[in-house]
């Protein structure tokens, strides 16, 4: 189905933001015929992380992390690359040795991106500080990232409602439920409430908890960006800095045990880590109140003192940095598109999601997503089975259980939709992979029939 009307009344696509998501989305618009306008706020302002003029700029790592297939991040690249992206073609182009992960020499691929950009007869690149959402009827794409401007972000605050889009972002680490010694863990709410079972327990005698509040300590800190004034809300203090306010602040706080009964003693414990469902399927449970700093080494080994997680799979580890994004499930359409304004489309990390890969995932879904609201058919999201499917069930919400606070997350197993059969623990990723790998295709064929058709329809009108 056709829209001519919505097709030739749109001159253009406005994209606001030059990153992954940004280039992305531009780029894959006008492969898909759509006039864009690519604006870009450098050179005349930067963000306090930026130090090039080129677009797509990696600020932090010139890495796009592991390229394992079997690991969720990997299994994203190899989506993207099926894709056809533009960032992954010029990644796989400017690579660098780095074992199990894809590096780039990150001057190399900005320049590359910068000028496949500038060359594209579709793309017009605008070097301008965007400070409001435009008004107008055409698409636009807000992908500014997670240190979006003030004036701009002060803009997106008004039109969707939030308070603030400045502040501390915390995430906890998620353990795969296999990984778990249910020996140990015992399911039980504080005091029966809620289900009763919501919660998975891990129990801490004195000795135990002493130690483990030692190496917390102890462990090996990630040090704050330049940019980054640490200012953290009481209630979501990392687990260092209340171990650093005394010795028993962490029994007190979120591993307090009251309201609590090991049945295999029939005693309130010492000390308690709680877990919590990360997913409807109970595949994964997030460590609640685990919010860190310590770098990503110090948390695996520190967090399998934990009785039960001695042999945890960390899906996701904790960290603690300075990032806006908006309230996904609440603000926007399945299309990324918020629903006050459905015209206005957010892609990148502004949208909840973490790291380079994710970013350039959601510019290339939006994108699709433009480019069916312009030809006047719905959005068919990738199935929740694939790593693009599971992004998108992050941000609508839909791989997390009801109540569930949202926040930013790296791709990770806990979004995919949870295997209908039981398998052995060794072997639930291999399974998880070729189903993603028969639903991409699958997905690819059912969406790509209707365009081709419609192409054939434009060329003989």
């Amino acid at each position: 189905m056709r829209a001519p009307e919505r097709m030739e009344s749109v001159k253009e696509v406005v994209v606001i933001g030059g990153g992954l998501a940004g280039c992305e989305a531009a780029w894959q618009l006008a492969e898909r015929g759509h006039s864009v306008r690519l604006i870009e706020m450098k050179p005349f302002r930067r963000t306090p992380a930026q130090v090039s003029d080129n677009l797509a700029e990696l600020v932090c790592s010139n890495s796009f992390r592991s390229r394992d297939p079997e690991n969720a991040v990997g299994l994203l690249h190899e989506e993207l690359r099926r894709m056809g992206s533009l960032i992954f073609r010029m990644a796989d182009r400017n690579e660098v040795p780095a074992g199990g992960a894809l590096a780039v020499d990150r001057v190399k691929f900005s320049e590359d991106v910068t000028r496949a950009i500038r060359s594209h007869p579709r793309i017009r690149l605008e070097h301008r500080v965007v400070e409001e959402i435009p008004e107008t009827d055409a698409p636009v794409v807000v992908a500014t990232g997670p240190l979006t401007d003030t004036a701009l972000a002060q803009s997106i605050a008004r039109i969707t409602g939030a308070e603030r889009l400045y502040f501390y972002d915390a995430i906890a680490p998620i353990v795969a439920a296999d990984s778990i010694d249910h020996s140990v863990a015992f399911a039980q709410s504080r005091y029966g409430k809620g289900g009763g079972d919501d919660y998975l327990n891990l129990p801490m005698d004195e000795a135990t908890y002493r130690a483990f509040v030692r190496e917390i300590l102890a462990a090996e800190k990630v040090v704050p960006h330049d940019f980054e004034d640490p200012k953290y809300f009481e209630g979501c203090l990392p687990i260092e800095v209340m171990a650093e306010r005394g010795e028993e602040t962490l029994v007190h706080g979120p591993m307090k045990p009251v309201g609590l009964v090991d049945p295999r003693t029939g005693k309130q414990p010492f000390a308690v880590v709680q877990l919590r469902p990360e997913d409807v399927g109970r595949t994964a449970y997030n460590l609640v109140g685990f919010q860190t700093r310590m770098t990503w080494p110090e948390q695996r080994r520190v967090f399998r003192m934990i009785p039960g997680l001695q042999n945890a799979e960390f899906l996701r580890l904790g960290q603690i940095h300075r990032n806006t994004f908006i309230n996904g499930p609440a603000l926007l359409q399945k299309d990324f598109s918020l629903k006050s304004r459905p015209n206005v489309f957010f892609a990148g990390q502004i949208t909840g999601v973490e790291g380079y890969v994710e970013s350039t995932a959601v510019g290339m879904l939006v994108a699709l997503a433009v480019d069916a609201w312009l030809r006047g058919i719905p959005f068919v999201p990738p199935p929740g089975e694939t790593a693009l499917g599971a992004l998108c069930r992050h941000v609508s919400g839909e791989a997390h259980p009801p109540g569930y606070d949202y926040q930013p997350s790296n791709i990770n197993w806990s979004l995919f939709l949870p295997l209908e059969e039981q398998v052995k623990k060794g072997e639930r990723r291999a399974r998880m992979v070729a189903r993603a790998r028969r639903a991409l295709e699958a997905w690819i064929g059912a969406t790509a029939e209707p365009a081709r058709a419609e192409r054939r329809a434009e060329a003989l009108s």
